[in-house]
């Protein structure tokens, strides 16, 4: 990812754009094919020197073209030839966009591919849902990473979208009018490019195309984000039912060799921070000054790079903590169990509501014994044996039912169905 971003390769993308409207002004009759051939057999770079006429000039693409033209010669007075800096900038820089996407959508496919087979192996592995942090009725951890696997398959199609959003360039000239080259000329440059032609466009290409796929790298690492917190909280030691891979020779603090940190989970978390904060910036882009201004040129040049090269670098540590999750079926178990049976009163609440009980008064009868759970110890199975109202109203075997976790989990085929199909 960091090659496509490097000096060397922008100037090559220049390079490309700028031989490809060469190319194209020849086959039109529009400057000496001679010429054109001349332009494409010499003209080469030298980031050196780019960099220290820069310095003189203070412009990139002046310095670009005039490092070229050294190579070039006389022939180089139709290089370059009817565009604007920006004609040169923009449809390069999609160039570079559509490189960065190819690597990420590989990271994106192989967190899908990790998740789906994770979720199989532990589809029916059953472990406490939790809503507010508290314990709620049982699930699977399949289930988790089926709903991940969902999440994930939604940001893979959303940046799909905006990379061929990104996928446009222009030739349209100072103020987008195409003065100097037509239409017809930007679009067979744009071809030649695979790339789209922007149907209208100022001196510059419009930045909500940039904010949207900036926006849609925040949110991937948003979802990556929730990954890693989950298993942050999993791996809290009162918790305990899954955590990070921890290699033989790994230390996980200086002070107290016991720890074993989710230092990557936390890492995830930290760096999908700068990609929501790079959005932010994305979208101060897209409000410009008339047909242009430069507020935009500065930012991107930080924010693509970092941006694409965080969401490789994340979705390939995200597969890798899933591919080599830890997990504790038998410590998921002893948790379901922590709250002694409480995780069954919204079944009970049913079940006594289908006895013909009114809901007010179900759902006193197993308040009140839930809360004596909690105040007095015991199993919530026991107290609910125990009182007169749900005793005279379910029979033995009504209870044991509600009390089995497998008719909560009677439906997980059909959620996988759902999720990655027959």
């Amino acid at each position: 990812m960091g090659m496509i971003w490097e000096d060397r390769n922008k100037y090559q993308r220049w390079l490309d754009v700028e031989i490809a409207v060469t190319e194209t002004l020849a086959e039109q009759g529009i400057i000496p094919k001679d010429v054109a051939a001349e332009i494409k057999t010499k003209a080469a770079f030298s980031v050196n020197r780019i960099n220290d006429i820069e310095a003189e000039v203070k412009h990139d693409v002046i310095a670009f073209t005039q490092s070229v033209a050294e190579h070039v010669g006389p022939a180089a007075r139709f290089f370059h030839f009817g565009l604007t800096s920006s004609d040169v900038l923009d449809t390069a820089m999609a160039l570079q966009v559509r490189d960065a996407s190819v690597l990420i959508l590989e990271g994106i496919q192989r967190l899908i591919s990790v998740l789906k087979k994770r979720a199989h192996e532990f589809k029916t592995t059953v472990i406490v849902g939790r809503t507010h942090g508290i314990h709620a009725e049982p699930t699977t951890f399949g289930l988790k990473l089926a709903l991940f696997h969902d999440e994930v398959v939604r940001q893979q199609a959303r940046f799909k979208d905006a990379v061929e959003t990104m996928r446009v360039g222009k030739l349209s000239g100072a103020v987008g009018t195409f003065a100097h080259l037509s239409p017809d000329i930007e679009e067979k440059v744009m071809a030649k490019l695979h790339l789209k032609a922007a149907p209208a466009s100022s001196q510059v290409i419009q930045r909500d195309r940039h904010a949207h796929y900036i926006t849609s790298l925040a949110l991937l690492g948003a979802t990556l984000e929730k990954i890693a917190v989950e298993v942050r909280h999993l791996q809290r030691t009162e918790v305990r039912e899954a955590e990070e891979f921890f290699s033989t020779k790994q230390k996980g603090s200086s002070a107290m060799p016991h720890k074993r940190n989710p230092i990557t989970s936390e890492q995830i978390a930290g760096l999908a921070r700068i990609l929501r904060s790079n959005a932010v910036a994305a979208m101060e882009n897209v409000a410009l000054w008339h047909e242009r201004d430069i507020s935009h040129s500065s930012v991107e040049r930080i924010i693509f790079p970092d941006s694409t090269s965080l969401a490789d670098y994340l979705l390939d540590k995200t597969a890798a903590l899933i591919e080599k999750l830890v997990v504790y079926p038998d410590r998921m178990k002893e948790n379901l169990e922590l709250t002694h049976g409480l995780i069954y009163s919204g079944e009970l609440l049913l079940a006594l509501v289908e006895k013909n009980v009114t809901r007010e008064d179900a759902y006193r009868w197993v308040q009140r014994n839930a809360m004596r759970v909690w105040d007095e110890g015991g199993t919530f199975k026991e107290k609910v044996q125990t009182d007169p109202d749900i005793q005279k109203t379910l029979a033995k075997q009504d209870i044991e039912h509600v009390f089995d976790s497998e008719r909560l989990l009677k439906n997980v085929d059909r959620i996988f169905t759902r999720v990655f199909g027959g």
